[in-house]
């Protein structure tokens, strides 16, 4: 039975979250979720990317790689489509939102190894998604990762530090949250799972 865009793009962003339940692209997240501002404009960065590269990777996928039987040079092309555009995307950040991109520092270039923008496109292969539920779950996975960073930087933002014992302050009492959050996201579970 194929699923549905529609519950695909839905459970890509509770029951199947890309950050929640895979646990993909932890670094940038762990770094940038400590101002409100910066995680909603790197969310909107990594959710745009994941849209954009999966629908090329996809096109790239089934219309060049596997008709010319040269599937084993996937990783490589999607790494290579993912690198070119975010560097597009930088260049228009610093273009127009110079406060963003200086604020995104090294984090905004890393989304090209944000192991979720790889994942994601790795996922719609490997579940064989048509082209409609790719959209749908890379703009699901997108919006799920948007999600997490911004309850992250919520939580850090209300969490005072000074109650945090010192061996847990920074990354400790994050990956103690980010946690918490999952287990919550795991009561989602019940309603429908993607594999």
């Amino acid at each position: 039975m194929e699923i549905s865009a529609f519950v695909l793009f839905w459970a890509a962003i509770f029951t199947g979250n890309i950050l929640l339940t895979y646990f993909l692209g932890m670094c940038s997240y762990l770094s940038i979720s400590k101002e409100i501002e910066s995680a909603f404009g790197l969310g909107i960065a990594v959710a745009f990317v994941l849209i954009v590269t999966s629908a090329l990777n996809w096109l790239v996928y089934y219309y060049i790689l596997f008709p010319f039987g040269i599937v084993y040079l996937q990783y490589i092309v999607f790494i290579i489509v993912i690198a070119a555009f975010v560097q597009f995307l930088e260049l228009v950040i610093e273009r127009y939102t110079p406060a963003l991109y200086y604020s995104l520092g090294i984090f905004l270039p890393l989304i090209t190894v944000n192991c979720a923008i790889l994942g994601v496109g790795l996922f719609m292969i490997i579940r064989k998604y048509s082209f409609i539920q790719t959209l749908a779950f890379s703009a699901g996975s997108g919006i799920g990762w948007l999600l997490a960073i911004l309850m992250l930087a919520g939580i850090r933002r209300k969490l005072k530090e000074k109650m945090v014992p010192a061996g847990l302050r920074g990354a400790g009492i994050s990956l103690i949250i980010t946690g918490i959050m999952a287990l919550g996201f795991i009561g989602f579970s019940g309603i429908v799972q993607i594999q």
